[in-house]
């Protein structure tokens, strides 16, 4: 069991990519970190990556597409920690072609299904899990790793930024992130808790490609600023490296 000083995280998808980057510098603060990996031995050599720079890592499964799985997150925080100070909702998927592309007529129902079910459905699954646990936190903070292209504002304005970025259900599925944060902060707003949308930026995963100017190494920012806000820090936002986004 942890004590009331030590502060415990849990980051979704953090073996390797933004996730894992997340994880280090978080660990790097003193916050002990437990990272949650659909692959175990992937997450078991995250964690000894870590472990190994004398960091306060461990590894656990949780796969958004397993019934139970957050409820097998639950179980072990519980057990372990007896609280959560931290929820970093970072794991997320994408199948469709992100730039130069628009297949709003073409979408598939199975695509939108599969790609709402890992970037929102389990999210919500997974934040009200634990939210008995971040509620014993003396500052909890969640943070939702959403993405630029789910800012409405920006898609629907002339000569927009990120204009030739119009896959349908990784968009669509970020901006309805965007909705939780702001309807689960209004709702936590007389609480100790802190919700939050972070855009990590364009970045060099599997996810962003080779093509996208942000490295890897950098990707972790936003989400460890979110993470560790003080008391006076923002809630219901949507952030990068420290600047509102437009919705």
């Amino acid at each position: 069991m942890s004590t009331s000083s030590e502060k415990i995280a849990f980051i979704s998808g953090a073996n390797r990519g933004i996730g894992f980057e997340t994880a280090k510098n978080l660990a790097s603060l003193g916050i002990t970190v437990v990272i949650g990996a659909r692959d175990m031995s992937k997450g078991e050599t995250a964690a000894k990556q870590l472990q190994a720079l004398g960091y306060k890592v461990e590894a656990i499964h949780y796969d958004a597409d397993q019934a139970k799985s957050a409820d097998s997150v639950f179980e072990h925080l519980n057990k372990h920690y007896g609280k959560l100070d931290i929820l970093v909702n970072n794991a997320g998927i994408n199948q469709e072609q992100l730039m130069g592309s628009n297949n709003s007529s073409t979408v598939s129902k199975e695509i939108l299904q599969q790609t709402f079910h890992s970037n929102l459905f389990a999210v919500i699954e997974l934040t009200q899990k634990l939210l008995p646990l971040i509620k014993k936190s003396a500052a909890g903070r969640i943070v939702n790793l959403s993405s630029i292209l789910g800012s409405l504002t920006l898609h629907s304005m002339p000569n927009s930024p990120i204009d030739p970025a119009k896959a349908f259900a990784y968009n669509a599925s970020k901006t309805a992130l965007n909705v939780y944060t702001v309807h689960l902060a209004h709702e936590l707003k007389d609480t100790n808790i802190k919700v939050n949308s972070a855009h990590p930026g364009w970045v060099k995963t599997e996810l962003g490609g080779d093509n996208a100017p942000m490295e890897v190494a950098d990707s972790y920012k936003t989400s460890v600023q979110l993470a560790t806000l003080d008391s006076n820090g923002p809630n219901g936002g949507f952030f990068h490296d420290g600047e509102p986004l437009p919705w």
